[in-house]
């Protein structure tokens, strides 16, 4: 099953994607999609319904953030062995973890923002899983268990901000639109591997990042209970588990976003994003 929010941002309204691409309306059978919706009760009966009987939703929509309100996203830094070498990076031996804040986020194909004066604004395809259950101190064969479902996340990364600003990551990943996420929900049960889905990301047509998860060296098994013993995981949580090679910062010469590029980014079974870069405004 595929959940989406769609409609003007602030105003979205929950909806699924039928088995024939259709947007369908779901407001009559759920609020939102919210951490209620998450548990495998609300699932198992949204998976009943009778899509035909729920209202088509005519014309081109905006789709939004999948979850009416993330509690926490939280990343995974240099998780692919290919990518942390192009960046210069020493192979972690734990994951490293950073957080991405809540307002960042938005949804799969509003625009990128280029914050005032970023020179090094970059890509990165994710995987993102979307935590279903309160999770804490989970075993790694017990992990998926507490997974309601995937989506794709682009951690656009101000690499500036970032690495030669001192202190943490989070600030160069955390401006406005800097976390593109959906364009939906796919529940647990329509991906039975997530150990072997492919990622890619185009910029203006052109491939930036092919990969895939199997080359993670943290499995998402091993990130969830990871994570879970450093802060308990609630419905709605994100976890992003890390980007394969290719970004900006590892080109030669490295190459960076500006405003009217384009960015296409997808990962297998999950479907795409689309975003075009703009300058930062007061009014964007």
């Amino acid at each position: 099953m595929k959940l989406v929010r769609y409609g003007p941002r602030g105003q979205e309204k929950p909806g699924l994607i039928d088995p024939d691409g259709v947007l369908r309306d779901l407001s009559r059978h759920l609020y939102d999609t919210d951490a209620l919706a998450l548990s495998e009760e609300s699932l198992d009966r949204f998976k009943r319904i009778d899509t035909n009987v729920l209202s088509e939703v005519e014309g081109p929509q905006r789709l939004g953030v999948p979850l009416r309100r993330v509690g926490k996203c939280v990343c995974i830094g240099l998780n692919y062995s290919d990518h942390a070498a192009e960046t210069g990076s020493k192979i972690p031996t734990e994951p490293i973890i950073f957080l991405k804040a809540n307002s960042a986020l938005c949804g799969p194909t509003d625009p990128i923002i280029i914050p005032p004066g970023s020179v090094k604004t970059d890509w990165e395809v994710e995987l993102a899983v979307i935590i279903g259950r309160k999770a804490r101190h989970v075993g790694e064969d017990e992990a998926l268990d507490y997974v309601a479902g995937y989506t794709i996340v682009n951690d656009v990364s101000e690499r500036e901000y970032q690495i030669e600003r001192g202190g943490q990551w989070t600030k160069g990943k955390s401006s406005d639109n800097f976390g593109p996420i959906g364009p939906w929900l796919v529940t647990r049960d329509e991906i039975p591997d997530p150990q072997n889905l492919d990622l890619w990301l185009d910029v203006n047509g052109q491939r930036m990042q092919t990969g895939n998860t199997a080359t993670m060296i943290f499995n998402l098994r091993q990130i969830i209970s990871y994570v879970s013993r450093f802060m308990t995981l609630y419905p709605c949580d994100v976890i992003s588990t890390g980007t394969p090679p290719g970004v900006g910062l590892g080109k030669k010469p490295p190459r960076f976003l500006k405003p009217g590029d384009v960015v296409t980014l997808g990962v297998q079974g999950l479907g795409e994003q689309r975003q075009e870069c703009v300058a930062w405004s007061r009014e964007t």
